[in-house]
Formats: C-alpha cells, structure tokens, sequence
C-alpha cells in the first residue's frame, strides 16, 4: 500500500531511489529483495524524488513549466501516480503552488503595470491652520467589505450598500471632532476586504466565506471608499499618511492597494503611501513610536520584542511607543515593557461563522490623538448605533 501523503520522507525516497537505479532501474527486482515493500510503492518513491528534482514524466507531464531551476514561481507539493491492475503507471499528476515569495512579487509587478495607467487625483487646498504636534491616528481594522450577514445569525445585517455607508458616516464624524492636528494617519489595518479573489474564500485555507454580490463590485466599492476617506484627511490634515496593512483575508489585494494609491496620489506631496512588502509598519511622530500589524502572523506577546528588533534604531530614539494590531475583532489593552499595545475591535457586523462560533464583541472604532512630546492625549470613539 502507499504511503498515506502526510508521511512521505523526502530522505527515503531518495535512499528508494538510489537502490532503485543500483537494481537496473526495476521496481520489480528492488521488489523481490524486500527492502522496501512493494512495487508500487517503491515506484511512487522513484516519482516523488524525481519530481522534486525537476524531472518530467510522460505526455501532459510537469515539463519545463514547474522545474525548480530556480527561475519558476511553482514548487513541488506533491505527485499522484495511477498504475493499472497489473502495477504499469497509465498516468501522472504532479500538484504545484505559487512559490510564497515569488507569489508576492508577481502580484507586486502586475499591480506596478496596472498603476501606470491611473490618472493621478488632483491636489487638495490644504487646511488653514493645524496643531503641530499633534497627529490623528484613524484605525479600521477587520471592516470585510465584501461580506454577508443576517441579523437572524449575528444580530445585524452586513453587506457593500451598510458598509459603504456606515464608514463614511463614521470617518466623516471622527474628522470632524477630532483635534486639528498636523499630521493624520488612515489606518486601514488588514481585512478591508472580505476575500481575495473570484471565488469567497479564505486565501490560505479555502474556507467557504459569505459574500455579498461580485468580486469586481467589492473592490469597486473598497476602493471608492479608501479615496473618499483619504479626501477627508486632506481636507482635516496638513499631511496624511496611508497604511493598507495586509490581512489573511486579503493578502493580494493589499498589495495591489498599496501600489494603486501610491499611484493615485503621486502629485499629492502630502500624501505618503506606507508600501512595505512586510506586513510589519513604524511611524515615528517626535518622541512617539508607532507600530502596526494586523495580528495574522505573529500574536500580541510576540509583537513588542519583534518591533525592537526590526525598528531598533527608531525605537532606541523615542520615550513612548504604542503598537496597534486587529484580526480578532475585539478590543485587548496591554502594557509591555516599553510599548503599550492595543488589539483594536471592529465595527463590522458578525458573520455567520462568528455567530456561530460565539463569538461576540463590542462593535467600534478609535480616532487616537498623539502629541509629539506626551504621547496618546486623547481618544475618539466612534459605534455603529451613532449612525442608525
């Protein structure tokens, strides 16, 4: 019998088919000594070790296509053979995937071409007078635009038509009540969007997602309400900086935000674009770091001695430093030594999957006020039962 796929040992398939090529190159003979079972496994051994090697097998085989020559973007996950009654292979799949890094870079370069063609938005009249130490930082995490919700479930409904609006009733409200600063961040902290591509699901574990309408309606929405939101903090701020943080739900299309509004905002020079292929961001406004992940790869505990280590210099050079992550979707405190970290709470509905998982929260988002000097002064709040 084969070997069941979660314990294949590269190792022993290479000694399989070491001894294979010292018998002739016979699955059948290696067979008879007993060494390594029989036939057909010995065989299966043969075709995984070649396949990791880059070597092609058959008409329709892997071909030149997936070797790993170091030049292609797939790699090797496994091989599935199909032998007759009588142990002769009558055909070959070899299963690939998108190297990760070359994945990154491939979306990175298409969403480069894509940004070419974006007219740039003209510039904003800037504010007429601002407070210079103060900076704005406005955090939307987990907003999952793109998704669906039954208030029969979760309690409230969700889709693009009460996203869209409750987001711009929002921000327009933390604009407008917020100190005047100088400087405001938009802080889109992962999962804007629900899923990440035709098909509604999750990108690293194809789990099914509720989806509201289509793909291409999703991110027409998304995007028109990251410019509008954008176009506020012009208006408010002297500078405005943007982070797209990239999230598990939408690893791809962060990549692709980043560019397009990097483009977008080109001939903005108050606009910066944070575009950082790490999913690891700093800020530092005078004494106050700021730090940003969305909560996906590494957990809250981890974060303070990881930002230490990646932002060393901007971290000796500051007295306060704040982090913020998202992805749980509900609110956590902590204090580290040297940092001070908040888990921010969503204002999205629950989904089905939540509901059902009971898991429940408190629904809202954060305007925070920091002072170059003093660190968080203030601090806005803002739910979705104040634009009802």
């Amino acid at each position: 019998m084969p070997r069941n796929q979660h314990d294949i040992d590269p190792a022993r398939d290479a000694e399989i088919y070491a001894a294979y090529v010292e018998a002739g190159n016979s699955g059948r003979a290696l067979a008879r000594t007993g060494r390594y079972g029989g036939k057909m496994g010995i065989l299966s051994a043969v075709r995984r070790h070649k396949a990791t090697q880059g070597e092609a097998y058959g008409a329709g085989g892997i071909g030149q296509g997936a070797e790993r020559d170091g030049h292609s973007p797939y790699v090797i996950k496994g091989v599935s053979t199909y032998f007759d009654a009588d142990g002769n292979q009558r055909a070959q799949w070899v299963k690939t995937r998108l190297d990760d890094e070359q994945r990154q870079e491939a979306i990175r370069a298409a969403a480069e071409a894509l940004a070419q063609d974006i007219p740039p938005a003209e510039p904003v009249t800037p504010p007429a007078a601002t407070l210079a130490d103060l900076l704005n930082l406005y955090v939307f995490t987990d907003y999952h635009v793109g998704m669906l919700a039954w208030h029969r479930e979760g309690g409230q409904d969700w889709d693009l038509a009460i996203a869209e609006k409750l987001i711009t009733n929002a921000y327009r409200h933390m604009i407008d009540n917020a100190p005047a600063a100088k400087i405001g961040i938009v802080c889109q902290l992962g999962d804007w969007f629900h899923y990440d591509s035709f098909k509604p699901l999750t990108p690293a574990s194809g789990h099914l997602l509720d989806a509201d309408s289509r793909f291409p309606k999703m991110i027409e929405a998304g995007v028109r309400i990251l410019r509008r939101i954008v176009g506020m903090a012009l208006e408010r701020h002297e500078q405005v900086i943007v982070l797209h943080a990239e999230g598990n739900h939408d690893e791809a299309s962060s990549v692709w935000l980043r560019v397009m509004f990097k483009a977008l905002f080109e001939n903005e020079p108050r606009v910066t674009v944070e575009d950082s292929p790490l999913p690891f961001y700093a800020y530092q406004h005078g004494q106050v770091m700021l730090a940003f992940h969305h909560g996906h790869k590494v957990k809250m505990d981890g974060l303070p001695a990881l930002f230490a280590s990646q932002f060393r210099e901007m971290w000796g050079n500051t007295k306060m430093a704040y982090g913020h992550s998202g992805h749980y979707h509900h609110e956590v405190v902590k204090e580290f030594s040297g940092i001070k970290w908040m888990q921010h709470p969503t204002l999205a509905a629950r989904d089905a999957y939540a509901a059902r998982g009971g898991y429940h929260a408190e629904r809202a988002a954060y305007a925070i006020t920091y002072h170059a000097k003093y660190g968080q002064v203030s601090t806005l709040t803002v739910k979705p039962e104040m634009f009802e």
